[in-house]
């Protein structure tokens, strides 16, 4: 029961972590023109998927 919560606060310390770079990263695309506003978050998508990677992985080594 205990590793259950160690693993849960991993992950959202590292959803946090996650969540104050969204918008930040280089190569995220951003089209500004009057009022309308495009954003493609290709680069965040990448980095949320090897950190989630890694998190499921990390997770099956438990069990």
């Amino acid at each position: 029961m205990f590793k259950i919560f160690i693993v849960i606060g991993i992950v959202f310390i590292i959803i946090g972590v996650i969540g104050s770079f969204i918008g930040k990263l280089p190569g995220d695309i951003v089209f500004k023109k009057g009022n309308t506003t495009f954003y493609f978050p290709i680069v965040t998508s990448i980095v949320v998927s090897i950190v989630l990677s890694l998190v499921f992985y990390i997770i099956s080594r438990f069990r």
